[in-house]
């Protein structure tokens, strides 16, 4: 097992600060190159280092493709990223590949999108109340007109009650563990750290891809050399890759819906059916507890369970439905091969999120019953969706196009993701989709399924490793 360098990856990749329930993440432009190095310069002796376990702030740095472009590394070296980060999030065949048509077009996005102004830098700030988090972010952005740079948008982030996301349901359970941490997991959880951090093997035993500087210059030596590219210093070692979404969350529409789909023979709202079809949906109860394990009802010795498999328990679909978000965002040993072969390939897709909600929620507790009591629900809320990996296209796209989004998923005829799966596609009129709960008798078909969440804004982003970020500063 190989160890970590701690010392040179940025902490929020390793950490998640769950210690830094505060967050915010500013969206930036460069408008002077030369102005921002100098910012870069400074900040880079700011960056919180994944061994770093105390403080009462966090500072982390991300860049798209055009960012590094603009700030100076060679072609040479920018031929050595993906295709899918110079790609980034909005062309039009990742419009097709991602789903975003609909409400979700990136021409409609308020940021990252075809109509805005380009995106560079993503700064993301965490501390433990939201007065530290004011105060540092003030003192962040006050440097921002002076380093040449434009502060496009300030995503703030909110705390939810019980881990909640606005939905009403527990969040952040079903985790990836990195191999060559301090932490143990079931050995089927426990993923190579090549998968989330470059420069380490992954789960096909080998180095992902990275990204290497030709050059042999002063500069070039803070990085180290690469390992299989004799006369080349590796950019990308203890770096990632950046996933980040924002997707907005319709919360009166999802109860309204589930509310409509099961009332009794005389019209009423039947709160267990209404929450059981919004657990069957997402595969867990709002309490966390997986479906396939508790089935009919929320039992809360399992609501923290995620030591669980699908083949043998539940071949059929008949406790948690194939279409089920998790189910199909993370098949684990449902795939069409045996238990350990499955787990296998579902392994080489993990994605390592972490992600933040913002907004305020509809009601303090977010109970069903009392959120389709409000009538005119007012502002926006919903879910920064960040996620790391070491391969975009294999992990975080595969995902979204092969499982979420991919109507014929694991034997299925026409269902999207309930949840966050896009229904509007060019090639027909539907904007709503269908969901299926099969059944040994009856199976129960809901029509009509409405997109919960719409895509408000994104952008695929390179965080660099500090040794990484140093060299950057010094172009």
């Amino acid at each position: 097992m190989e160890n970590l360098e701690l010392n040179d990856i940025q902490g929020i990749i390793v950490r998640g600060y769950a210690n830094m329930p505060a967050g915010a993440f500013s969206v930036l432009r460069i408008v002077d190159a030369g102005l921002a190095k100098k910012w870069l310069q400074n900040v880079t002796g700011q960056i919180t280092a994944a061994d770093e376990k105390k403080g009462n702030s966090a500072l982390n740095i991300a860049f798209t493709f055009n960012a590094l472009s603009v700030l100076g590394l060679s072609n040479q070296t920018l031929d050595t990223f993906p295709m899918e980060l110079e790609d980034g999030m909005n062309t039009k065949h990742k419009q097709f590949f991602l789903g975003d048509y609909g409400t979700s077009d990136p021409a409609k996005w308020e940021w990252g999108g075809n109509n805005g102004a380009p995106v560079h830098i993503l700064l993301m700030l965490y501390a433990v109340d939201k007065h530290t988090l004011e105060e540092f972010h003030e003192k962040q952005s006050s440097q921002f007109a002076l380093y040449g740079l434009e502060e496009l948008k300030k995503l703030d982030t909110s705390i939810l009650y019980e881990r909640k996301e606005h939905f009403g349901f527990q969040d952040g359970i079903s985790q990836p563990t990195i191999k060559g941490l301090s932490r143990q997991d079931v050995p089927e959880n426990m993923i190579s750290a090549g998968e989330f951090i470059l420069g380490y093997k992954n789960e096909y035993n080998q180095y992902t891809p990275t990204p290497l500087v030709n050059e042999d210059s002063t500069a070039a030596k803070i990085l180290p050399t690469a390992l299989d590219a004799q006369g080349k210093y590796d950019l990308g070692r203890n770096g990632s890759y950046l996933v980040f979404r924002q997707l907005k969350q319709d919360v009166g529409l999802f109860w309204s819906y589930m509310a409509k789909c099961t009332r009794d023979e005389k019209g009423a709202c039947d709160d267990k059916e209404m929450v059981k079809l919004a657990a069957k949906m997402l595969g867990r109860w709002p309490g966390g507890a997986p479906v396939v394990i508790c089935p009919d009802e929320e039992i809360k010795d399992h609501n923290d369970e995620n030591n669980f498999n699908y083949q043998k328990v539940d071949e059929l679909g008949l406790k948690c439905p194939f279409a089920s978000h998790i189910r199909r965002s993370h098949p684990r040993d449902s795939l069409d091969m045996d238990k350990t072969a499955s787990i296998k390939v579902a392994n080489k897709h993990r994605i390592l999120r972490r992600g933040r909600s913002y907004g305020t929620p509809v009601t303090e507790t977010m109970n069903p019953h009392d959120i389709l009591k409000v009538n005119d629900i007012k502002g926006e809320r919903g879910l920064h969706f960040i996620c790391f990996n070491g391969d975009i296209g294999r992990q975080f796209e595969f995902i979204q196009n092969a499982w979420s989004n991919n109507p014929k998923f694991n034997g299925l005829h026409d269902e999207r993701d309930p949840i966050t799966g896009n229904h509007s596609y060019p090639e027909n009129t539907k904007t709503t989709g269908t969901f299926t709960i099969p059944d040994k008798n009856l199976r129960k078909r809901f029509t009509d399924v409405p997109e919960f969440v719409t895509v408000k804004g994104g952008a695929y982003f390179f965080m660099p490793g500090i040794k990484a970020l140093k060299y950057i500063s010094c172009l």
